[in-house]
């Protein structure tokens, strides 16, 4: 009551009155007023909105207006309300002071409530705090919690399941790794040299690409020329696998910055809104090898992105969050942000798939290395060596089996080992003995390619038997060769008005081949092939996507039209021009590992592809030849009946469009031999 005393005591009163309900209803209102906004805090708001004046007033009208002056903050109201308008006035005070009233209960209960949890928080801060001491004093000691999970993780570390059988089988030694010796010899040499270069090794899967690189860097680490320290990183990855982010907010393999927003640096870090460069797999192989494996399946963009570090021998990073004034940011990431980290590393990057898969600009930089295929002596091998290591027993012939289903080494491994366990279920004891040991038979295999549903890798065989109209050409898919059967037959027919059937689904080049060398067929042996209904098949139906086929569609067209045999181990390839010259074709390395897998002798190339093979590769009689006469030579088993003399007089051009046009039975097939002869 000091408060009204100092402003409606007796001094301020002159002269005593009536006090009505609507001052002791305003009196109340001002009362209240001073419990919530305390009675200093009420003279200050009250002579700054220019009511005090009105407060110490007799008159309620003006006593009201002082209250809604300071609870509307607004010292221009007025005029005093009317003595009839006094009870409406009344009443709004009191609601705008409930509302004053019920917020401040709000607020006091948040508040009350933040008080609480930073009571909390603190104690929490302080308990961590204490915790840390106590940590740093006796690193030994850990919480049960902490005791409990370290003794589960134990737990797991004392089970153990038994090698995998790829780990057991994998080579340990460049000298396991079969069929590979040439590519061995390069990758050696080229990280041996004092200036190692990048490297991306090509090869059909299952071939030993990636134990070969590991392997070749545990042999030159340390040596005297090679640049490799004795404990230079061997860091591998998989290209498929390599998932990053366009705005580098994550990738593994060029390193990200973790923002303190986006993703949240360490939690130093963090709280200061310091930006922090983790480094990738780039830096982790810095003076040793990064190996990507099916690089060709890596995202084309961080390619290029890796193309730049292989520049800079360096990664960079960058952030709008990074501030190089900031003193609070540490000096490692300082270092980072302006120098970068160091990527100093070779490159070797492993594919299945064709080079047009990898950047053109990733290749120049980079040697190339191509693992061949392996044969089935190469799979037999490999087979026989397996089952040392398993000590195991093979029935007769039994790799040789194997080696009928795969051509991939990691794949007869894995029958193998499918084989070995069918056969220690067969065991009575199941148990394995040095001197007894298990005994894999045929059987055993056969029930393998059954269950896993596999089929043998060479259906087409060479044989010792001469045949009439059937003869092996060769294609090449990949980096894996195969034969192509090709057979002949003609009948005879009305002369001039015989037809040529050939398979839609080989392709127009195969088409135009088969035109082609029915031109060569009357240089050669004087025979019009529209004097025979001819059908040539190309067995399985496959589409040849490319001109390598023409010798072999000529031979076997040769071969129908005169009955002269083919010898059925030899395969031919080289695509064949109307002058009966056999030109050049791509892929003849691979199409000898064709020949071979099918039981191929003897190869018949091109002339100037002789180059493109080593004389005598895979045991197999390489023959190189100009013209078709010299294949003949080679491939039937007894000589060609030569036409006359005056059929065998070179044309000059117009003639011989002239004589190919009067034995053509269709428009279409005079422009394509008119096309070719042009």
């Amino acid at each position: 009551m000091s408060f009204f005393k100092k402003f409606f005591g007796k001094k301020n009163t002159p002269q005593p009155r009536h006090e009505t309900d609507i001052d002791r209803e305003i009196s109340a209102l001002y009362a209240i007023l001073v419990d919530v906004m305390g009675s200093d805090r009420l003279v200050l708001q009250a002579g700054k909105m220019d009511a005090l004046r009105y407060m110490r007033s007799h008159d309620p009208s003006e006593r009201i207006l002082a209250l809604r002056r300071i609870l509307e903050e607004n010292p221009t109201l007025s005029p005093p309300p009317k003595r009839s308008e006094l009870q409406g006035q009344v009443l709004l005070v009191s609601e705008m002071l409930a509302d004053i009233i019920a917020r401040r209960q709000i607020e006091d209960k948040i508040e009350r409530k933040l008080n609480e949890k930073l009571e909390k928080e603190h104690q929490d801060y302080v308990k961590d705090i204490r915790l840390q001491i106590l940590k740093e004093e006796n690193p030994a000691d850990e919480s049960p919690h902490d005791k409990k999970k370290r003794e589960e993780l134990q737990e797991l570390e004392e089970v153990h399941l038994t090698q995998s059988v790829m780990e057991l089988l994998r080579p340990q030694s460049l000298e396991e790794i079969v069929g590979q010796e040439r590519a061995i010899k390069s990758l050696r040499s080229k990280l041996a040299s004092p200036y190692p270069q990048h490297l991306i090794l090509y090869g059909p899967p299952g071939v030993g690409k990636t134990t070969a690189a590991r392997l070749v860097l545990e042999a030159v680490r340390g040596t005297e020329l090679s640049p490799f320290k004795e404990n230079a990183p061997f860091v591998e990855t998989d290209g498929t696998t390599l998932r990053w982010d366009p705005r580098d907010v994550t990738n593994p393999l060029i390193g990200s910055v973790h923002d303190p927003i986006y993703q949240g640096a360490q939690k130093q870090l963090a709280e200061g809104g310091i930006p922090e460069p983790k480094p990738g797999l780039v830096t982790d192989a810095h003076g040793g090898i990064l190996f990507i494996d099916e690089i060709g399946e890596m995202d084309i963009m961080l390619q290029n992105k890796l193309l730049k570090v292989l520049e800079d021998k360096r990664a960079y990073f960058e952030s709008s969050y990074y501030d190089p004034t900031d003193e609070r940011v540490p000096p490692y990431v300082k270092m980072l942000f302006e120098n970068g980290a160091p990527a100093d590393f070779v490159l070797i990057g492993a594919t299945t798939r064709d080079a047009s898969a990898i950047n053109p600009a990733l290749r120049s930089r980079c040697a190339e290395i191509y693992f061949e295929p392996l044969t089935p002596a190469h799979i037999v091998e490999i087979v026989l060596n397996a089952a040392k290591k398993l000590n195991v027993e093979l029935e007769d012939r039994l790799a040789e089996i194997i080696s009928e289903y795969t051509i991939e080494g990691r794949k007869a491994i894995n029958i193998l080992a499918d084989a070995y366990s069918l056969a220690l279920d067969r065991a009575e004891d199941k148990v394995l003995h040095i001197d007894r040991p298990i005994k894999i038979t045929k059987q055993d295999v056969y029930e393998v390619a059954q269950v896993s549903r596999l089929y043998q890798y060479v259906t087409k065989k060479a044989s010792s038997k001469s045949a009439v109209g059937h003869i092996f050409g060769l294609g090449v898919s990949g980096f894996i060769g195969s034969v192509i059967e090709i057979e002949a037959v003609v009948f005879d027919a009305e002369k001039g008005k015989g037809t040529i059937r050939f398979n839609e689904t080989a392709g127009s080049m195969a088409k135009d081949s088969v035109f082609n060398a029915a031109s060569v067929l009357r240089r050669v042996t004087g025979k019009d092939i529209h004097d025979y209904d001819v059908h040539i098949n190309v067995i399985g139906g496959g589409n040849i996507d490319g001109p390598s086929a023409g010798t072999a569609i000529l031979v076997a067209l040769v071969s129908a039209v005169t009955g002269k045999k083919i010898r059925q181990d030899v395969a031919v390839t080289g695509e064949i021009s109307l002058q009966g010259k056999v030109r050049p074709v791509g892929g003849v390395f691979e199409k000898a590992y064709g020949a071979k897998q099918a039981g191929i002798k003897t190869l018949i190339i091109p002339k100037e592809n002789a180059k493109d093979i080593p004389k005598g590769h895979l045991g197999l009689k390489i023959f190189a030849v100009d013209t078709a006469e010299e294949a003949f030579k080679r491939i039937f088993a007894e000589p060609i009946d030569e036409p006359e003399l005056e059929e065998k007089v070179s044309l000059d051009k117009d003639e011989q469009i002239k004589k190919i046009s009067s034995t053509t039975v269709t428009p279409e097939e005079l422009e394509m031999l008119t096309s070719k002869a042009t």
